[in-house]
C-alpha cells in the first residue's frame, strides 16, 4: 500500500479544525506536518502548539518533518506534542546518528530527509538507524514549487541500495507531487507521497485525495 500524507502547510489556518476534520474523513493515511524555523530554511511555518492542536483533532498518524537547524533540541517536545514519526535533515546541525537513536528511544518512527543537492550516498551510513527516508523533490522552505524530475533517479538509486542490502525502509517524497507524477513515483519505488498545495488548492480536496490514492494503487509495484 502506498501511503498518502497531505501536508497542512497550505491549509487554511483560520479554519484548521475543519481542515483536519476533512483530512480525517478522507482517504488520507497520514497527516504531514512541515515545521520550519526560518534558519535551516528561509521560512517559518508553525511549531509545537499546532502539532498539539492537530493531535487533539485527529487519530490519523502524524508525520512530523523538522526543517530546523538543531532538531535534536526539540524532538522530545514534538513527541510529547503527539508526533508519531519525526523526520530530521541530514544537512542540519546535529549528530544525526544520536538524533535518530533518540527519536527511536522516544517511541517514534525515525525519519531522515535529504535535499536535492545532497548525494544519496550520504545517507548510507545512517540507514540502519531509520524507518523512513524522505527524499525532497524541491528545495525545502516553501510550498507550491515545481517538482524536480531528477527525483526519479534519486529514488531509484535509493531503492536499489535498500534492496541490495536487505533494508526494509519506507521511501517518502515531498515537493510538487501531483496526479501528473504520483504514478511514476510509485513505480520508481516510493512508499509514501506527501502532497500539499495540489490538494488544498484544488476545488475538492477530498476528491483530489481519492484520485491520488487510486493512482497510487494502480501503479504500485
Amino acid at each position: 500500500m502506498t501511503i498518502l500524507a497531505p501536508s497542512i502547510l497550505n491549509a487554511d489556518y483560520g479554519h484548521l479544525a475543519d481542515e483536519i476534520q476533512m483530512l480525517s474523513e478522507s482517504q488520507a493515511d497520514w497527516i504531514h506536518l512541515d515545521v520550519m524555523d526560518g534558519i535551516f530554511v528561509p521560512n517559518i511555518s508553525f511549531g509545537i502548539p499546532v502539532v498539539e492542536t492537530v493531535r487533539k483533532l485527529t487519530n490519523k498518524f502524524l508525520d512530523t518533518h523538522l526543517m530546523i537547524q538543531k532538531p535534536d533540541k526539540y524532538i522530545e517536545a514534538f513527541r510529547k506534542a503527539g508526533s508519531d514519526s519525526i523526520t530530521v535533515h541530514i544537512e542540519a546541525d546535529h549528530d544525526l546518528k544520536s538524533t535518530l537513536i533518540e527519536i527511536g528511544n522516544l517511541g517514534c518512527k525515525r525519519g531522515v530527509s535529504i535535499n536535492p543537492g545532497t548525494p544519496i550516498e550520504k545517507l548510507y551510513p545512517y540507514l540502519e538507524f531509520v524507518d523512513m527516508v524522505l527524499v525532497m523533490c524541491i528545495n525545502p522552505g516553501f510550498g507550491g514549487q515545481k517538482f524536480m524530475p531528477v527525483t526519479y533517479d534519486r529514488v531509484k538509486q535509493l531503492r536499489e541500495y535498500l534492496y541490495t542490502n536487505g533494508l526494509d525502509i519506507l521511501i517518502e517524497v515531498d515537493g510538487g507531487v501531483s496526479t501528473e507524477n504520483a504514478g511514476k513515483l510509485v513505480e520508481t519505488g516510493v512508499n509514501a507521497l506527501v502532497v500539499g498545495s495540489f490538494i488544498f488548492e484544488s476545488e475538492n480536496p477530498v476528491d483530489t485525495i481519492k484520485n491520488l490514492k487510486e493512482i497510487a494503487i494502480q501503479h504500485a509495484i
